[in-house]
């Protein structure tokens, strides 16, 4: 590659041909010979293409702050009303803690990417019917059906905030991996947002409390109550302006584990036949296995939600034999709940379980099949990345089917 950028040094486009072919091997090769390069113009031109980073934070519009602190400071106040209005926590805040942040963010993405009113009152009706339905069913104590509608509400909820991101459900493969992108840059930058918190919180009260002043009750109830709905607010509108922040951090976390995760995997599999452990009669090893699967699923997936998707052949390998293991994990649950459904019967838990377990076999079989084939040579990274996206929206008509169909299909039980 070297040679190939000296030899063409002068032909911009078969530059851009090497580029676009493959574009880390290209990065990294033209950075160790540019030492030797620098002075001539395209040289010049082209280390600053690839090296350029915008080091100013971007504060954006002042109409786009003023809309982030009154919707932290709402989002604060909903938190609250439990307090405020003498509400059973017990009753508020499983149902409806999907509604103290996530509607600010679809409102966030509805406002910057301008979607049409027709998309816009569908995103309200929607979140208008599930905040109806949720606070109707039954106490959760007594039915089984009812936690299953307030868990999978959030994730019908945020599902909405994937449509207002993407703008549609249809043709939008490149929006919906930017959607995975801003979820793993979200969850990095509101970690960083929530430490930097925590250091300030442990100083706050221990200044406090060397003047005498045990301000512990007041501060969490009225100060952190505020600030942990604000935080992903925050942490959004500082990544939708500013994508240099962590824009980098989300892939190489998912980069470095991929083969940490792999050899895990394939250790731990091996472990559970040495210890004797099986989820067929261990209900809580069965769970901990299925949020394992989901967790080893997200990272192969933030894997190919990078905005900059060339892969080196090694990468490549590993992502194929920790999506082939993953599908062998995700047999043994799936056999496992069959298992339970045989001997004990039909429950809403195991139908949810059962049925999300299915769904992440056909898209880990997609997603294996296309990585198969890429390691053939045989298709480009880019319909990786399309298998990917292409079954989101599977996952939003689940959501809808567990929130609002499993309570009246099994009786609200």
């Amino acid at each position: 590659m070297k040679e190939e950028i000296r030899y063409h040094l002068q032909n911009p486009v078969q530059l851009e041909k090497l580029y676009r072919n493959n574009k880390l091997q290209f990065q990294q090769s033209f950075n160790t010979i540019y030492p030797e390069l620098r002075g001539i113009t395209i040289a010049d031109f082209w280390n600053e293409r690839l090296n350029y980073q915008n080091r100013e934070i971007i504060r954006g519009s002042g109409k786009e702050l003023l809309f982030v602190i009154l919707a932290a400071l709402i989002a604060g106040f909903i938190a609250k009303l439990p307090a405020i209005f003498n509400i059973s926590e017990d009753f508020f805040y499983p149902r409806n803690i999907g509604f103290i942040i996530i509607p600010f963010l679809m409102a966030y993405f509805s406002w910057k990417h301008q979607l049409p009113a027709g998309k816009i009152i569908f995103i309200a009706v929607a979140t208008l019917a599930g905040l109806v339905f949720i606070n109707s069913i039954p106490d959760m104590n007594q039915s089984d059906t009812s936690i299953l509608s307030c868990i999978h509400l959030v994730l019908f909820l945020w599902c909405l905030v994937g449509f207002a991101f993407a703008g549609n459900w249809r043709h939008g493969e490149e929006k919906r991996l930017d959607f995975l992108k801003y979820n793993g840059d979200l969850l990095v930058i509101t970690a960083l947002i929530l430490i930097a918190g925590g250091i300030l919180t442990a100083i706050t009260l221990g200044l406090f409390s060397l003047i005498g002043f045990q301000i512990e009750q007041f501060y969490f109830e009225n100060i952190v109550l505020f600030a942990l709905p604000a935080a992903p607010i925050i942490g959004t509108y500082l990544i939708r302006n500013n994508p240099q922040l962590v824009g980098k951090v989300s892939p190489v976390i998912a980069t470095i584990f991929c083969p940490l995760v792999l050899i895990m995997l394939v250790i731990y599999l091996g472990a559970i036949i040495y210890s004797g452990k099986d989820p067929y009669n261990d209900r809580d090893f069965l769970m901990i296995f299925n949020v394992l699967l989901i967790g080893v699923m997200g990272i192969i997936f933030f894997s190919f939600s990078e905005s900059d998707k060339t892969k080196t052949a090694t990468e490549i390998w590993i992502l194929f034999l920790l999506s082939a293991i993953t599908i062998i994990v995700n047999g043994i649950a799936i056999s496992a709940i069959l298992f339970r459904i045989t001997e004990w019967g039909i429950t809403p838990n195991r139908a949810a379980i059962l049925g999300v377990n299915v769904l992440i076999l056909v898209h880990l079989f997609l997603v294996t099949t296309k990585l198969f084939r890429l390691v053939q040579g045989k298709n480009n990274i880019a319909t990786v990345g399309k298998s990917i996206a292409s079954f989101l929206p599977i996952y939003f008509i689940w959501t809808i089917l567990v929130t609002f169909i499993f309570p009246l299909l099994f009786g609200f039980k």
